[in-house]
């Protein structure tokens, strides 16, 4: 019985995350069009490092409601967009590369980078965006 409810407070948080919002051409223009602060991460399925960063933003979520409170998460298929508009517009060298977006303005990223500091200081600009 201990197990189950400790189990429930640990998956509880992760389920109860949003979603981060699949790309399709035109999403991210209208996002930030509509005054959005964008998360966008560049990743593959295959893509080991992609689910390392992954798994710390998910961390990072759940002790954190505020990032998607007040972030845009989204998500872009490398494999399908890696050549697309967007990746090119931006300069996106590779899949794993987030990059937080507000306005006209590219306000910071990372490229193929995992560790927890990195990642939330990254988040915590958006987040600090968002907020301004």
């Amino acid at each position: 019985m201990i197990r189950r409810s400790f189990l429930a407070l640990v998956l509880l948080p992760v389920a109860a995350m949003a979603a981060p919002l699949d790309y399709s051409p035109g999403l991210v223009q209208q996002r930030l069009a509509a005054g959005e602060t964008l998360f966008v991460d560049f990743k593959a399925d295959w893509c080991t490092t992609c689910r390392a960063q992954t798994r710390v933003m998910d961390a990072l979520k759940a002790a954190d409601p505020a990032y998607e409170q007040q972030i845009t998460f989204v998500e872009v298929d490398w494999d399908q967009y890696g050549r697309s508009e967007l990746a090119q517009s931006l300069n996106i060298p590779r899949r794993s590369t987030l990059v937080v977006l507000r306005g006209d303005r590219e306000l910071g990223r990372i490229v193929a980078g995992t560790s927890q500091a990195e990642i939330q200081a990254l988040m915590d600009l958006a987040l600090g965006a968002a907020g301004s």
